[in-house]
């Protein structure tokens, strides 16, 4: 009995010794899916020169950890009608959009919805087994309990697949801004594109990564200052702008939600994905 104890003893502040586990650290990855090409630039930025014209990124953002977890943050698009209507160029279906990192869209654990707009949700039921993750006010502001649109900001077919991932249930809401809602990443809100828009920062081997998506469309935006064109509140993006400086550890690591340059500014890790940061 002496002796077992005593081996206990030795675990235990062996254990002590060795301290808590450290902190849950990701690779960031931006997967582009499609183009949008010659899209009218003073929908992106507030006050821009009508007739300018720029051909934008659509994004997904894969984030993974050295355990295993998989996070998506947005879902990107796949719905029919969404390619009749916008005619995508070079369109990789999201689920498919995530083989060259080696995924399978059975692994992804989670979803991160920045909010409920058509071609950052809608893939989300192309990813069987995750949780999904959108603002609580974001979701009852949009969709009501049987799952019918109650703004125009979401459609029929966006209010139908919350209302299909919370009847099975895999749809988690996260409660307004600051919540950690999956270890070492940490949803924030005051964006304000919609009207409970979130952002999320992410611990990194090299610091804090903030992956803006449409609280910021362009890197145009933050280096002016200029809020986003389609915003409830400019003031209140222009503070968000101002925070993600804040949260990130370089300013270089904030990452808006559909400009080109996120694929120059950071290395080329498989077609059409760079790894963030450098």
């Amino acid at each position: 009995m002496l002796t077992r104890s005593i081996a206990f003893g030795l675990l235990a502040a062996s254990l002590c010794a060795q301290g808590p586990p450290p902190p849950v650290a990701y690779r960031v990855y931006a997967i582009r899916y499609a183009t949008l090409a010659d899209f009218p630039v003073a929908s992106l930025v507030a006050g821009a020169d009508r007739a300018r014209r720029a051909d934008i990124a659509m994004i997904l953002w894969l984030i993974r950890s050295g355990d295993g977890r998989i996070v998506l943050f947005d879902s990107g698009f796949y719905g029919e009608e969404y390619l009749k209507q916008w005619n995508p160029k070079q369109f990789v279906r999201p689920d498919e959009a995530i083989a060259p990192m080696g995924v399978k869209a059975e692994e992804v654990s989670d979803v991160v919805i920045s909010h409920v707009h058509w071609d950052h949700l809608d893939g989300a039921g192309l990813f069987p087994r995750a949780r999904v993750w959108i603002q609580r006010d974001e979701v009852e502001h949009y969709v009501d309990a049987d799952g019918r649109p109650l703004d125009r900001g979401i459609d029929a077919r966006g209010a139908a697949l919350v209302a299909t991932l919370r009847r099975e249930g895999r749809l988690k809401l996260a409660d307004g801004d600051g919540a950690e809602i999956i270890p070492g990443i940490i949803a924030h809100t005051g964006g304000r594109h919609t009207y409970a828009s979130q952002y999320v920062s992410v611990r990194t081997p090299s610091g804090t990564v903030v992956l803006a998506s449409d609280n910021l469309y362009l890197y145009e935006n933050l280096d002016r200052g200029v809020p986003i064109a389609q915003t409830f509140d400019a003031a209140a993006n222009r503070q968000s702008q101002r925070r993600m400086r804040e949260l990130a550890t370089d300013a270089r690591w904030i990452v808006p939600g559909h400009d080109p340059l996120v694929f120059e500014r950071f290395p080329r890790v498989a077609e059409g994905v760079v790894a963030i940061p450098r």
